[in-house]
């Protein structure tokens, strides 16, 4: 509500002027801080790991002593908040993706996967709800465009499965996943992989009912 100081403070001109310019600068402030989309969902698929691995940090492109030079090296990050803007703190956010050769670390892959590439890595969420993970760019397999999947967890509540696309690879409109969303979605869901110093960057903003 609007709040208009006493005539003995002020003329009668400047109270009228307030009182109409308050209620204005209110509605602007609300409509320059709408809720934001909550990130759409998608299904985990077969491959997230039965095990947690024993090596499960940030840097997927080091599994342990042995180092993964396929692919393109890659920088994906970006921050997890709730509809509102907030950050969630201390949340977990998790990756995992195929190798260079489109392979999981997983026994319901066929082939074996490169034990160089650590496949799956989790992070936590920093005071401003940022996230990091060094990886690298996805890659298509048997009937799927390039993809990482996504899964945010809060203490015991999981938050979030998805997946990320490659934005302007010409796989996402033959994947019957991506083809599925409605285009709200697949914007939110879709991200560019731009060229920088040390390989690609891509930045996937994480919004959750927290």
């Amino acid at each position: 509500m609007p709040v208009c100081l006493p005539p003995s403070r002020l003329t009668r001109r400047a109270v009228t002027a307030a009182c109409i310019a308050l209620p204005a600068i209110w509605i602007g402030a609300r409509a320059q801080n709408p809720a934001r989309r909550i990130t759409p969902r998608q299904t985990e698929g077969p491959f997230y790991p039965l095990q947690m691995p024993r090596d499960q940090d940030f840097n997927l492109l080091e599994n342990g002593a042995l180092r993964y030079a396929q692919g393109q090296p890659t920088w994906l990050e970006g921050s997890v908040s709730d509809p509102a803007g907030a950050p969630v703190a201390g949340a977990r956010v998790e990756i995992w993706q195929c190798d260079a050769d489109g392979h999981y670390d997983h026994p319901g892959d066929g082939a074996r996967s490169d034990r160089s590439f650590q496949g799956f890595g989790a992070v936590m969420a920093d005071a401003e709800g940022r996230y990091r993970f060094r990886t690298i760019r996805p890659v298509a397999y048997s009937g799927r465009t390039p993809h990482i999947h996504v899964k945010v967890r809060l203490g015991a509540r999981e938050l979030l499965t998805t997946q990320l696309y490659v934005q302007g690879d010409p796989g996402n409109a033959r994947d019957f996943l991506w083809r599925s969303l409605q285009e709200a979605d697949r914007q939110a869901l879709t991200v560019a992989f731009e060229p920088v110093s040390d390989g690609l960057r891509a930045r996937f903003p994480i919004v959750v009912a927290a």
